[in-house]
């Protein structure tokens, strides 16, 4: 599914759509804030992420609201009094009136390297953005994929089990006591549990072998009838008939017929072109069909990325592959939230403070999406391929983070 981009024209229309929709946007925000200092605070905050600032912390963004200090923005995102999860859910809604229903859901983390050990959930752990352990947050995210745009919509941030054995350490980094060690695939039920409960329907759940390794996870989608395409690795295991065997036995047992030769969808370069072929897995009772899907390089036959997808019978694999290419929207999801809202600007320790940051964050990225899609319509601009991605070095980290290979490739697993 491509999501639509604007042209450099395009670009300004979406400038003179800025003014009316920070009008609603400040509108929508109004509820959620009881004080009138907080929801100034929070249009100033919103606006300054939307600017051409260059960095988007404290200090940055109260330079770029004309402030003297950057004390009101610390105090918004840390001890004024507003629910930051109640914007959250009402991102999703926007996002839904405004780029339409029946999108992509994905899940995908992202991490924030740190220097120290007091911010809340930071550890040792792998970076993809550096490409190796080091000190770093991680987020899980929900971002959302329809024909006329692509926005985050949710997120949880991952706390390391070492952090539940140390009471004076949560402390301090304010985190509740009811906050107790959930893995990334937990958080990822979490977030897309209260995207179904608040009635979203999408077309696909979409992610990487973190998630689609997760059998409890699978098993929460499928009683849901959810439709989704999880990438898997290769001894990932499903029962055929009477016998159970892995994703990369049914790889071997594949014949050249069975093979297809589809686009993924238009890249910058052309068509994403792999080669595709499926095989019928046993499903539970009472729940969609199942597959193993597997994509293939072109250039390398050995390249071989594995799926396991859950939708109905009479689902063609033409749907599956646009399915799976939906995850280089995702891709310029993330990197437009980094370059454009500031995503990773942040430098606010406790965990109330990682929230609301992301939380406007996804407020902001949310309606950019938004204004493009006013601007696309307006300009009678019909969805098409994203441009190229803004950044070099944070899309092949975004894509070392998935799991992806660069120019297209498919993962290896």
């Amino acid at each position: 599914m491509s999501a639509a981009t604007p042209t450099q024209g395009g670009e300004a229309a979406v400038a003179q759509t800025l003014p009316e929709g920070l009008r609603e946007l400040a509108a929508w925000l109004a509820p959620h804030f009881r004080r009138r200092e907080a929801l100034e605070a929070a249009g100033s905050f919103l606006r300054a992420l939307l600017s051409r600032a260059e960095r988007k912390n404290a200090w940055g963004l109260a330079e770029e609201a004309g402030k003297t200090d950057p004390y009101a923005f610390q105090h918004l995102l840390g001890r004024a009094r507003w629910d930051e999860d109640a914007v959250r859910d009402g991102v999703l809604a926007y996002a839904r009136q405004r780029l339409g229903e029946g999108g992509v859901l994905a899940v995908a983390e992202m991490d924030f390297l740190k220097k120290g050990d007091k911010s809340a959930g930071v550890a040792h752990q792998y970076a993809a953005t550096a490409g190796r352990i080091e000190n770093c947050q991680v987020g899980v995210f929900l971002a959302y994929v329809t024909r006329e745009g692509r926005s985050l919509v949710d997120r949880e941030l991952y706390l390391p089990e070492e952090w539940t054995k140390h009471r004076n350490r949560r402390h301090e980094a304010g985190i509740p006591e009811e906050v107790v060690f959930r893995t990334k695939p937990q958080l990822a039920q979490v977030m897309l549990q209260r995207a179904l409960d608040a009635g979203l329907a999408p077309s696909w759940v979409i992610g990487n072998e973190v998630y689609g390794s997760d059998g409890n996870l699978r098993r929460v989608l499928e009683r849901h009838h959810q439709r989704y395409l999880l990438a898997v690795t290769a001894n990932t295991s499903a029962w055929r008939a009477t016998t159970r065997l892995t994703a990369g036995r049914a790889l071997k047992e594949l014949k050249k017929r069975d093979w297809a030769r589809l686009s993924a969808g238009a890249g910058p370069q052309g068509p994403r072109l792999y080669d595709w072929a499926r095989m019928s897995v046993k499903s539970h009772t009472g729940t969609l069909s199942r597959w193993f899907l597997f994509q293939r390089g072109l250039s390398d036959e050995t390249e071989v990325a594995f799926y396991l997808v859950h939708a109905p019978a009479n689902t063609s694999l033409a749907s599956m592959v646009e399915a799976a290419g939906s995850r280089w929207p995702v891709e310029e999801c993330f990197e437009s939230a980094r370059g454009e809202v500031g995503l990773d600007d942040y430098e606010v320790r406790s965990w109330t403070g990682w929230y609301r940051h992301m939380t406007l964050c996804l407020a902001a990225h949310t309606f950019l999406a938004a204004a493009r899609a006013r601007a696309n319509s307006k300009e009678g601009l019909l969805p098409k391929a994203s441009s190229r991605p803004h950044g070099k070095k944070h899309m092949s980290a975004f894509r070392r983070r998935q799991g992806l290979r660069s120019s297209g490739s498919p993962p290896r697993t």
